[in-house]
């Protein structure tokens, strides 16, 4: 396995510390969005805590993805603060996001795997990228580690073509958590999954919290999955959250949008016979 190094230099500004339980670590506040004449964010607000799995919820063009991108920097919102430990992030620079981008991690709706690498070369270009100074056999010891805790040992010289849509979420998972995170970001993880995978992609998202103490934010429409992972969980609709609670809190919800999102996902498992 050969890997090109990507020379990079340390971005200033930014120092990450690492919370306690439960502390606030991320704060959407006041956030405006829009894509032209479409309004996505209407004032937002949303909080995160350390070490639990918030699952925001909400129908197709709503807006979920674009929190995630906001804040990793891959968007900006029109208006308003993303706050990652009291730092305001839409300030930043695309060489500080580089820093942010070492703690917080994106596993990307269709992996989003480089086709032209190998598998061992998709897993390591985030070391290469964020430590280029890593030594070659450091580099190789911590892929077949990530690749190991995701279930794909020895998958090191596989091309992504070769692998299953199971298989390559578990490769995207893979190379998000090469740099060790604190925090996940899952972007429709289970979209375009057979149930079984499914079960297995929540199962995953279950483990890297007790194996890694990450916190993690899965943006997802997949009403199953949300009440199998999430601690919390918040609502998206009309530009705004419309709710956030635990999973008990949403099943007895008696906010409108929360309840048409629940009884609309309900009929369609019944009519796809329960398998979801």
């Amino acid at each position: 396995m050969s890997f090109v190094r990507h020379h990079e230099k340390r971005a200033p500004g930014f120092e990450f510390h690492r919370p306690y339980p439960g502390e606030q670590l991320i704060h959407f506040e006041h956030l405006r969005k829009a894509f032209g004449a479409k309004r996505v964010y209407d004032d937002l607000e949303l909080d995160v805590r350390a070490g639990e799995t918030l699952v925001v919820l909400g129908g197709s063009g709503t807006g979920k993805s674009v929190l995630l991108r906001c804040l990793i920097g891959l968007q900006r919102p029109d208006a308003g603060r993303v706050l990652f430990q009291g730092a305001d992030v839409t300030a930043f620079t695309e060489e500080q996001f580089m820093e942010v981008r070492r703690h917080v991690a994106m596993v990307f709706q269709g992996a989003a795997l480089f086709d032209s690498l190998s598998v061992g070369e998709n897993v390591a270009y985030p070391l290469l990228e964020h430590f280029p100074d890593m030594p070659p056999d450091e580099v190789r010891q911590r892929v077949a580690q990530k690749l190991e805790l995701v279930s794909l040992p020895g998958t090191e010289h596989l091309m992504p073509a070769d692998l299953s849509g199971g298989m390559k979420k578990r490769v995207g998972l893979a190379r998000a958590i090469a740099t060790d995170p604190e925090v996940i970001l899952w972007d429709e993880p289970t979209t375009g999954l057979d149930p079984v995978t499914t079960q297995s992609i929540n199962a995953m998202i279950n483990s890297m919290k007790t194996k890694l103490g990450c916190t993690s934010i899965v943006v997802t429409h997949d009403l199953v999955s949300a009440f199998e992972v999430g601690d919390r969980m918040a609502m998206l609709a009309d530009r705004r959250i419309v709710q956030v609670g635990t999973p008990d809190a949403f099943r007895r919800s008696t906010v409108p949008e929360v309840r048409a999102f629940l009884d609309a996902r309900r009929a369609e498992l019944v009519a796809d016979g329960g398998t979801r």
